[in-house]
């Protein structure tokens, strides 16, 4: 009985079989046998591209996130922390400023 071993596609192998799919050229069985995947495989690979598509241009314009640096209430957070922690070690070091 000999082991069937799985392949294991790169995320361009798996991209470059959903645009063939997208295209429309070649049917889903040919470009399955061309690449050497399973014919359901390759329309799943073409579904999850559409669904994700959009997602694509996102990253390079639009808003930008808010920074964290600007964020006002935890820097008085931090203050607050840090003010606590110098009371603290003033009490214990019995240094009086």
């Amino acid at each position: 009985m000999s082991e069937n071993k799985r392949k294991i596609f790169s995320g361009a192998q798996k991209a470059k079989v959903a645009v063939e799919a997208i295209k429309g050229e070649k049917t889903i069985n040919q470009i399955a046998q061309e690449f050497g995947v399973h014919p359901t495989q390759v329309s799943q690979w073409k579904k999850e591209l559409l669904e994700n598509s959009d997602s694509l241009f996102e990253a390079k314009r639009g808003p930008k996130p808010a920074s964290t640096q600007n964020d006002p209430d935890r820097l008085y957070a931090k203050i607050g922390q840090l003010n606590m922690e110098l009371d603290w070690l003033k009490k214990k070091s019995g240094i009086s400023l």
